[in-house]
């Protein structure tokens, strides 16, 4: 019932077709990092994030050095 969510494809994601996003929400400030599908607009939930650790980490695993923000 409760369990993580798989990550894409072992620790990649394919450029061409994801975007790197972190969705944050204006009411309550929670920020989830994920994946958007450039062709349908469908966005991926990967991990939820609390700090500037928890972001930093989600860069270094998928090796990612620029994210954008979506309210």
């Amino acid at each position: 019932m409760f369990r993580r969510k798989q990550a894409l494809s072992s620790q990649q994601y394919d450029a061409e077709t994801y975007k790197p996003v972190v969705k944050c929400s204006i009411c309550n400030g929670e920020q989830v990092a994920g994946f958007k599908n450039l062709h349908t607009g469908k966005f991926e939930e990967i991990m939820l994030v609390r700090s500037e650790a928890d972001l930093q980490e989600f860069k270094e695993r998928y090796g990612i050095t620029e994210i954008t923000k979506e309210y």
